[in-house]
């Protein structure tokens, strides 16, 4: 059993979902994103995803674009996403790198999903790469040892999300709305009907992502989902304060807001 099989096991043995919480490497610095990250998990975030800042984040609103370009600004690369994924996961919290596909396949598809799972990465998140076409990518990271996970929107098809489904190991990424990520008002009332949906398709467990940011709303989701992912709201808070320091206790007190919103009672679903 993975490591994020056995962190979701644990967290339905204690009826809530998990909080999956993500930052981009190298930010606000290398070190600096490695303390934010080990202060979200001491504050309650159950699985770590990692991003590799990219030059062409299509998916990514405007504060993570911000993010990766302060990270790519310090000359982050792989080797440091790398690094960063070896620090963290030593928290004991899963860990999962984030990424494009280019910068896997420029590393080297083989290499990465080996060096990943050397570092004690948990599993891959690939936003842009589909099932039909990852073929390589699931040899290496099945022969590596790491769990594949890949996106579903409330535009796919019953046949798309099975095939997403089947392709992936750890969970399934539903993302809640159409678009770039980002800090919403309202989670989209499609994300219910699409994890329907996914659980019609398949046992592994659906993780929600694209606009949570408050405990109120890690709770709405945490009622039918089985994990809350949150990336622009743990990015904005450490944008928005005066220094480093000051950005990990920021993140730390987000992580304990939502910690507690998935940890409410009342799960439906």
């Amino acid at each position: 059993m993975s490591r994020l099989a056995e962190l979701f096991d644990r967290t339905r043995g204690e009826g809530r979902a998990a909080l999956v919480g993500y930052l981009p490497a190298g930010f606000p610095s290398v070190p600096g994103g490695v303390a934010a990250m080990r202060a979200m998990v001491d504050a309650g975030v159950d699985v770590l995803e990692v991003g590799l800042p990219y030059s062409d984040p299509l998916m990514d609103g405007p504060v993570i674009q911000r993010a990766a370009e302060i990270a790519l600004a310090g000359r982050t690369t792989t080797h440091d996403v790398l690094a960063t994924v070896e620090q963290v996961a030593t928290s004991g919290a899963p860990t999962l790198v984030m990424t494009y596909w280019n910068p896997v396949e420029r590393f080297g598809v083989d290499a990465f999903a080996a060096a990943l799972a050397k570092a004690g990465g948990a599993g891959v998140i690939t936003p842009d790469l589909v099932p039909d076409e990852a073929g390589p990518w699931l040899a290496a990271v099945d022969a590596a040892g790491v769990d594949p996970v890949f996106l579903v929107a409330p535009s796919s098809t019953p046949e798309r999300i099975a095939l997403v489904a089947a392709a992936c190991r750890g969970f399934v990424y539903a993302a809640s709305t159409m678009g770039v990520t980002g800090v919403r008002e309202v989670v989209s009332v499609q994300a219910h009907d699409l994890v329907a949906r996914v659980r019609a398709a398949t046992t592994i467990p659906v993780c929600v992502g694209l606009g949570v940011s408050t405990g109120d709303q890690a709770a709405e989701v945490a009622s039918y989902a089985d994990g809350v992912i949150v990336g622009s709201a743990f990015v904005r808070c450490i944008l928005e304060a005066p220094d480093e320091a000051a950005g990990v206790r920021a993140a730390a007190e987000l992580a304990g807001e939502l910690a507690e919103g998935v940890r409410r009672p009342a799960r439906s679903g």
